[in-house]
């Protein structure tokens, strides 16, 4: 769980949420690509990436001068894994409320 609370933390800032999200749809990019396309300066990028790696959602590579970095797919994993987990709790729940509801036309 503690792993989980790490992840959903750093995906909780737009900044870091976007770089996952370029990184699934673009796959592997160096760093100074991330922060080119970035309204923010090459260090805060560095920063971020920093926070994506400690949480495990971004591993990085080393090719000569450049920092590459993709998305850990075990770490997307978990968090559809929790996903799904929780769905059947929201779907029953909804079920119940419709339930009462049908009972109750006034409601």
């Amino acid at each position: 769980m503690t792993r989980l609370i790490e992840t959903f933390s750093a995906l909780s800032d737009a900044t870091r949420l976007g770089i996952v999200e370029r990184l699934m749809a673009q796959g592997e990019l160096p760093a100074g690509d991330l922060a080119s396309d970035s309204t923010i300066s090459g260090p805060a990028i560095s920063r971020h990436l920093k926070v994506l790696r400690n949480a495990g959602l971004v591993d990085q590579r080393i090719d000569g001068n450049r920092r590459l970095y993709s998305v850990r797919p075990d770490s997307l994993r978990a968090i559809a894994s929790w996903t799904m987990d929780h769905r059947a709790f929201w779907e029953a729940s909804l079920d119940r409320l419709d339930a009462l509801l049908q009972e109750d036309p006034d409601a």
